[in-house]
C-alpha cells in the first residue's frame, strides 16, 4: 500500500520519529516506497504553490496528528487530531479534504503501478505460468483427474461473464479517472527514463502538471450522470482496455498449455469471454432508462466494436505482405476479392495498386473496408458477424495451407477472438425490470382501464429488443432479468407482454428470474420447476439445448436477513436448483448479482467460485461487476488479464471431482453449524434492524441522506421519498452509508453471535480449515473488520439517541473482531494475509483524517445550533460530499 510518507519530509523530528514508527514493520517493496514519496512530493508542491505554506501546514498538522493517533491508540492522541479537523474555518476544511483525497488517488495509482510491475517480473521468471491460480494449471490439475479428453470438452464449454452495470458506486467524476489513468501512463515512463537524466525529469514535470489538473478538478459531480453518460463511461474501459486484452488471454493461456505449437496451429482456448452489460438497459428503479435510451446504448456499443474491428483489420491487413509466389492465395480467398472487386471497383484498383502482388494483404483490408461499411450502414456492410468470421477463417484456412502458418493462427486468430467475442454489438445488453411493473401493465392492458404511459413504455422495451436483434443479432440483446421474481407467473407475464407489443413478431427472449430475498430463494426450485413447464419456456429451451439462466441477488437478501444468514441461504439455493437442474436434464448458468462491498457479496471472486456447492459452476460463471470495480479490475491492461485468468481458472476448476467432494462433503459434516449459525445471526440481525425507530436512527447516524445529494448515477438511491423502514431503502446505500461511518456493519453483523452460538471453538477452527464456504466467509469479515475503526465509530453512533442500538452494534463488533481473530490465528485481523493487512493499516490513519472532517459536517449538519466553526448548511453540506468522495477512494469501496 503505502508508506506513511505522503508529502515532502517535515523537518520537525517529533514528526519524523512519529512516522517512523508507524512505518516500523510495515514492509513496503522499495519501488513503491519511491513512487509514492515522489507522487506525495509533487502533490505537496502543488499544495504549496496553489494554497500557500499554510495550507500545506495545515494538512500536514492533521495528517502528524492522525497517525499519532492510530499509532498510540490513545484517547488524548485521538482528541487533539479530531480538534485539529474541527479548528479549521470551512473553506479550509473544504481544501484539506481534497488534498487528502487527492493524495489517496495517488496512492491507489502507486499501488496499482505496483501490481503491474510485480506481474510483469513474474511474466518474465521460467515457469512462473506454473502459479496455482491460471487456466493452464487448473487444466493440468483437470486432466489428472478426468483425463486429457474430458478435460479438453470442459475447456471448450468455459464461459465466464462478467455484466457491467451503471449501479451508482462509482464516486469518482470521470474527468478525475481520466487524469489518473493519465498519470498512469506518466509514471510508465518515468521508470523506463534513465535515472536523472532529460526524460524523466520531462516526465515529472508533466506529472506536476497533471497533479495540478488533479487538484483543480472540482471532485464532484455538478449534476447526476445521465443513463447514456454511463453507458460511454463504460465503453472507455472496452476502448482502452478490454477489446485488446481478452485476445491477449487467451493467447497467453494457449501458450502455457501448448508452448512452441502456440500461435502455429488452431487454438485449443476457446473465446470464452462474453460482456454483458445492464447500462442502458436495467430499468428496476431507474425511470430515466427509456426505450430509446436502451436503442442508443445499443447503437453506442455497436459503433465502438465495429470502429476497433475496422482498426484492428486495418493493422494486421498492413502486415501481411505477404508475396503471391511464396503463399498462394485459396480459390476462396480468390473469390472474396473477385466479389468485392465487383462491388467497389474504384476502391479494389486502389487497394491493388498499394498492394501488388500481396492478395491476403488486399482481402483483408477489404474486409475493413466492409466493416467500416457496416458501421455507417451502408450497402456493402455485412449482415451478421458470422459473415466476417466465415471471411476471417477463409483468409486462415489459405494462409495456413500455404505455409504461412504463423500469420494465420497469429494476428488473423487474434481477430478472430475479437469477433468471436463481441460480435457486432460488444457487450450483451440486458433488459431488468420489476415484476410489480409487468403485473399492473399487464392488469392495465387486460383491463377497462386506460393504458397508462408507463405501460407504453414497458411495451415499447420489446419493440426496441426487436430491433436490435434485427440490427445486430440474437446476442445483441434478449436476456430480460425480472427483479423481485416471487412466482412462475412474473416470467411468464414477460411473454405475455412482449405478443401485447409485437404480437407474432415478438423478440426471441430469454427470461431470466432474479431471486433476491430470502423467501424468495427458499421458493427458487418450485418457482423454477414450474415456469419450466410454460410453452414459452420449453420452446427456448429447445432452441438452446435446454438452458437456463437463474440469477442471486446478494445485496437484498444481505439487507434482509444479514450478511451470515445470506450467504448460507444462497448458498442452500445454488445447492438446490442445481440439483434439480441435474436431475432435469438443464445446463445451468448461476448469474450472481454481487455487488463490490464485503457486505454485496464482494470480496475475490475466485475464492467464491471454489466455495460454490456442487454443479452450481460446472464451467460457467457469470457475474454483475459495478462501479470502482470496474475500472478496478478492468481499467488496466495487465492487471485485467489477471484477473480474468484467475476468474477463468476457478471456474474451469471448480467442478472438478476433488473440489465438488471436498465442498460437499464439508457442507453435509457441518450442516448444524450452519444451522445454528442461520438461526442465531438471524436472531441477532433482526434485534437490531426490526428495532423500533431503526431506520430514522440509522439515518441520522451515519450520512445516509446526504449520500443520495451525491450525483453518483443516473439511479435514485431509494425507492420512496423518505426512508420510513428499511424496505425502503436500496442495497447499495445500505452498503455505502455504513461504510463511511467506518463501521462495515453490513458485512460483518451477527457472525460473532453466530460462532459463539456454536461455541466449540475447535470444531469451529476444523470448518474453518476445511470448508470452504465458511473459509469465504470469515475471510471477507476479517476484510470488512480491518477497514472499520471503532473510535470513529463511536463518533458516529453517538449522532444518534439511542444508545441502546450504538451498544448493540459495539458488542457485536467486539464479539465479531474476537472470533475471527481465534479462528484465524494471530492477535490481528489479517495476520494470515500480510499483504492486505499492510495495505490497509498504512491507509487508516489518512482515512481517519477525512472521517474526523466528514464528523464535523455531519455534526454541524444534525445539530446546527450546536455547529462549532463558520460555514452555511450548503457549504458544510459541499464538505460532507467531499468527504464521502475521500473515503470512498481511501477505503477502494463504496457499495
Amino acid at each position: 500500500m503505502t508508506p506513511a510518507q505522503s508529502f515532502p519530509e517535515p523537518t520537525d523530528t517529533s514528526a519524523i520519529r512519529i512516522i517512523g514508527r508507524f512505518e516500523a514493520g510495515r514492509g513496503i517493496p522499495d519501488a513503491m516506497r519511491s513512487d509514492v514519496r515522489m507522487l506525495g512530493g509533487l502533490l505537496g508542491q502543488v499544495l504549496r504553490e496553489a494554497g500557500g505554506d499554510d495550507l500545506f501546514a495545515d494538512v500536514e498538522r492533521l495528517r502528524l496528528a492522525t497517525i499519532q493517533a492510530y499509532d498510540e491508540e490513545t484517547s488524548d492522541a485521538f482528541d487533539r487530531a479530531a480538534a485539529i479537523a474541527e479548528s479549521f474555518t470551512i473553506a479550509r476544511a473544504d481544501e484539506v479534504a481534497r488534498a487528502f483525497t487527492c493524495y489517496f488517488h495517488l496512492v491507489n495509482l502507486a499501488e496499482e503501478h505496483q501490481r503491474v510491475r510485480v506481474l510483469r517480473e513474474r511474466a518474465g521468471l521460467p515457469g512462473r505460468e506454473d502459479a496455482a491460480d491460471t487456466v493452464a494449471t487448473a487444466y493440468a490439475r483437470l486432466k489428472s483427474e478426468v483425463g486429457d479428453d474430458e478435460a479438453r470438452r470442459r475447456l471448450q464449454g468455459l464461459r465466464f461473464h462478467p455484466v457491467f452495470t451503471a449501479h451508482p458506486t462509482e464516486a469518482r467524476r470521470r474527468a478525475v479517472s481520466s487524469s489518473i489513468r493519465r498519470l498512469s501512463e506518466l509514471l510508465t515512463q518515468h521508470d523506463a527514463a534513465s535515472e536523472s537524466g532529460s526524460e524523466q525529469h520531462r516526465a515529472r514535470r508533466r506529472m506536476l502538471e497533471e497533479i495540478e489538473t488533479l487538484w483543480r478538478t472540482a471532485p464532484l459531480r455538478a449534476q447526476k450522470p445521465s443513463p447514456t453518460d454511463e453507458v460511454r463511461t463504460v465503453m472507455s474501459v472496452f476502448d482502452e482496455t478490454l477489446f485488446t486484452t481478452v485476445p491477449h488471454v487467451y493467447r497467453r493461456i494457449d501458450d502455457a498449455l501448448r508452448g512452441d505449437d502456440s500461435g502455429a496451429s488452431e487454438p485449443v482456448v476457446p473465446a470464452f469471454v462474453r460482456v454483458g452489460s445492464w447500462v442502458g438497459g436495467d430499468r428496476d428503479g431507474n425511470p430515466f432508462v427509456t426505450a430509446s435510451v436502451t436503442r442508443e446504448a445499443s447503437q453506442i456499443a455497436s459503433d465502438h466494436v465495429l470502429r476497433g474491428l475496422e482498426r484492428a483489420l486495418e493493422r494486421i491487413g498492413r502486415t501481411l505482405t505477404l508475396d503471391a509466389d511464396d503463399t498462394p492465395p485459396s480459390d476462396e480467398v480468390l473469390g472474396l476479392w473477385e466479389r468485392f472487386a465487383a462491388s467497389e471497383p474504384g476502391l479494389a484498383d486502389e487497394l491493388a495498386a498499394r498492394s501488388p502482388g500481396e492478395p491476403h494483404r488486399r482481402v483483408v483490408l477489404a474486409l475493413a473496408h466492409r466493416v467500416g461499411a457496416t458501421r455507417r450502414g451502408d450497402d456493402e456492410r455485412y449482415g451478421a458477424p458470422e459473415e466476417l468470421l466465415a471471411d476471417l477463417r477463409a483468409v486462415q484456412s489459405s494462409l495456413a495451407d500455404a505455409g504461412a502458418r504463423r500469420h494465420a493462427f497469429g494476428g488473423v486468430q487474434h481477430l478472430i477472438w475479437q469477433v468471436e467475442t463481441y460480435g457486432f454489438h460488444l457487450t450483451e445488453l440486458e433488459v431488468r425490470q420489476h415484476s410489480q411493473v409487468h403485473a399492473k401493465a399487464l392488469a392495465e392492458l387486460t383491463g377497462d382501464e386506460p393504458v397508462s404511459a408507463q405501460t407504453e413504455e414497458v411495451l415499447e422495451v420489446f419493440r426496441a429488443i426487436a430491433g436490435i436483434q434485427r440490427d445486430r443479432g440474437l446476442r445483441a440483446a434478449g436476456r430480460y432479468v425480472v427483479s423481485f421474481t416471487q412466482a412462475a407467473s412474473d416470467l411468464a407475464n414477460v411473454y405475455a407482454l412482449a405478443r401485447h407489443a409485437l404480437g407474432d413478431d415478438a423478440p426471441v427472449l430469454d427470461v431470466v428470474p432474479l431471486f433476491e430475498t430470502f423467501a424468495d430463494l427458499q421458493a427458487a426450485p418450485a418457482i423454477l420447476a414450474e415456469a419450466v413447464t410454460f410453452p414459452e419456456f420449453r420452446e427456448r429451451m429447445a432452441a438452446t439445448g435446454n438452458r437456463l439462466e437463474v440469477m442471486l441477488g446478494y445485496s437484498d437478501s444481505s439487507k434482509d436477513v444479514g450478511p451470515v444468514a445470506a450467504n448460507l441461504a444462497l448458498y442452500e439455493a445454488q445447492e438446490k436448483i442445481a440439483l434439480w437442474a441435474t436431475e432435469s436434464g438443464i445446463e445451468l448458468t448461476l448469474f450472481h448479482g454481487r455487488g463490490g462491498a464485503l457486505g454485496r457479496g464482494g470480496g475475490p471472486a475466485n475464492s467464491a467460485i471454489l466455495a460454490q456447492p456442487p454443479h452450481s459452476v460446472d464451467g460457467r460463471f457469470k457475474l454483475t461487476e459495478q462501479g470502482e470495480v470496474i475500472f478496478a479490475r478492468y481499467g488496466e491492461p495487465a492487471i485485467a488479464m489477471r484477473h480474468i485468468d484467475q476468474v477463468a481458472a476457478a471456474t474451469l476448476l471448480a467442478s472438478s471431482p476433488t473440489v465438488e467432494k471436498r465442498t460437499s462433503d464439508a457442507a453435509r459434516r457441518f450442516a448444524d453449524i450452519a444451522d445454528i449459525m442461520d438461526r442465531s445471526s438471524r436472531e441477532r440481525f433482526f434485534s437490531l434492524v426490526k428495532a423500533e425507530g431503526f431506520a430514522q436512527w440509522f439515518a441520522t447516524v451515519t450520512p445516509m441522506e446526504e449520500i443520495g445529494l451525491l450525483a453518483l448515477g443516473s439511479r435514485p438511491a431509494r425507492r420512496g421519498l423518505s426512508v420510513e423502514s428499511l424496505e425502503d431503502l436500496r442495497a447499495i446505500p445500505w452498503v455505502f452509508a455504513w461504510t463511511q461511518a467506518r463501521i462495515n456493519l453490513a458485512g460483518w453483523f451477527g457472525l460473532g453471535t453466530a460462532l459463539a452460538a456454536v461455541g466449540d471453538e475447535q470444531r469451529l477452527a476444523e470448518a474453518y480449515r476445511e470448508w470452504p464456504l465458511l473459509h469465504t466467509m470469515i475471510d471477507n469479515v476479517a476484510m470488512s473488520l480491518a477497514k472499520t475503526d471503532e473510535r470513529i465509530a463511536r463518533e458516529y453512533l453517538a449522532l444518534g439517541d439511542r444508545d441502546d442500538l450504538a451498544q448493540l452494534v459495539l458488542d457485536e463488533l467486539a464479539l465479531t473482531r474476537e472470533w475471527v481473530i481465534r479462528l484465524t490465528g494471530g492477535v490481528g485481523l489479517l495476520e494470515n494475509k500480510p499483504i492486505l493487512q499492510r495495505a490497509v493499516q498504512l491507509r487508516t490513519p489518512y482515512v481517519d483524517a477525512l472521517s474526523l472532517l466528514q464528523l464535523r459536517a455531519l455534526r454541524a449538519l444534525r445539530e446546527p445550533a450546536e455547529a462549532t466553526g463558520s460555514g452555511s448548511e450548503d457549504e458544510q453540506r459541499r464538505l460532507l460530499l467531499l468527504s464521502v468522495s475521500g473515503v470512498a477512494a481511501g477505503l477502494q469501496n463504496t457499495g
